[in-house]
C-alpha cells in the first residue's frame, strides 16, 4: 500500500511542480502582487494536500501589507510550503545552493526568495541591508535562525545576525513555532531532514507516510525598537522553545 501511495503522490507532485513553473513563467508577469500571493497560497496548500499533510494554525499571522520579520524553527524542506500556505506574501531567506537546484531553485527565485552565501561572512551584511530594505518597503520576510534543520524536538542555537534587519527596518519580529506530527508521534520522525539524510530519502518517506499534520503557532510579536539583536534573538528562541516543550509534553 505504501509503495502505491508513494507512486501516486509522486506522479501528482511532479505534475504540480510543472504546473507551478508554467504559471510562474507565463501568468505571473501579468499579475499584481495580491494576485501573485493568492497563487502562491493556493499552490502551497495544494502541495501539502498532495503529500497528505494537513495544516493547522494557532495565533495571529500577518496579512497582506503587514510588514514583519518572521522567525521560525526549521524542521523540513516542507516548512516553506507550510508557511506560504498561511502567509503567501512572505519572502524567505534561503542558502544560495537552493538557487542552483533544478526547477525548485527557479521557483524560489520567482517568488522573490532572498539568497545568502553562508560560506562568505560578508554576505550576511549584504543580506541584512537587503532584508531591511524589503521590510521598510512593506514586505514580510522570514528567516530560520538555526541556519539548518533540527529534529523538531528541540532547537539548535539561534544565529542573531539577520535579526538586525528588523531593528534597522523598524519592524516587529514574529516568532512562529512549527511542528510536524502523525497519528503515532507528537513529533513525527517521518519529516526529519538532519544528518546524512538526503532530500530524495526525506521526500520518499513523506510520500509513503499515511498522513501527516503540520501545526503553525504564531507567538506574541516582539517590538524591535531599542533592542539589541542578540537579546532579540534570545527572546525569539525562548518563545519558540516554550511552545515546542508544551507540544512535546
Amino acid at each position: 500500500m505504501g509503495l502505491w501511495r508513494a507512486a501516486w503522490r509522486l506522479t501528482r507532485l511532479l505534475a504540480h511542480l510543472v504546473h507551478g513553473a508554467c504559471v510562474l513563467r507565463w501568468r505571473f508577469p501579468a499579475l499584481g502582487l495580491p494576485q501573485r500571493h493568492a497563487r502562491i497560497q493556493a499552490w502551497s496548500a495544494r502541495l501539502l494536500e498532495i503529500l497528505g499533510v494537513g495544516l493547522r494554525t494557532h495565533g495571529v499571522f500577518p496579512q497582506e501589507g503587514q510588514s514583519v520579520l518572521v522567525v521560525a524553527n526549521h524542521v523540513s524542506w516542507l516548512d516553506i510550503a507550510a508557511l506560504h500556505a498561511v502567509m503567501p506574501q512572505t519572502r524567505f531567506v534561503a542558502k544560495a545552493q537552493v538557487h542552483r537546484w533544478p526547477l525548485v531553485g527557479w521557483l524560489c527565485t520567482g517568488v522573490r526568495t532572498l539568497f545568502i552565501e553562508r560560506e562568505r561572512k560578508r554576505d550576511a551584511m549584504r543580506l541584512v541591508h537587503e532584508m531591511a530594505r524589503a521590510l521598510s518597503e512593506g514586505d514580510t520576510v522570514a528567516v530560520f535562525p538555526e541556519g539548518t534543520t533540527a529534529d523538531g524536538h528541540a532547537l539548535k542555537p539561534f544565529h542573531a545576525n539577520l535579526l538586525q534587519a528588523a531593528i534597522s527596518g523598524g519592524r516587529a519580529v514574529l516568532p512562529v513555532a512549527l511542528r510536524f506530527s502523525d497519528p503515532q508521534h507528537a513529533v513525527s520522525p517521518v519529516v526529519e531532514y538532519v544528518g546524512d539524510t538526503s532530500l530524495a530519502r526525506s521526500l520518499w518517506r513523506v510520500l509513503r507516510a499515511p498522513s501527516l499534520q503540520v501545526t503553525l503557532l504564531a507567538c506574541e510579536a516582539i517590538d524591535s525598537a531599542g533592542q539589541e539583536r542578540r537579546a532579540l534573538s534570545q527572546r525569539c528562541e525562548e518563545a519558540i522553545e516554550q511552545r515546542l516543550a508544551q507540544w512535546n509534553g
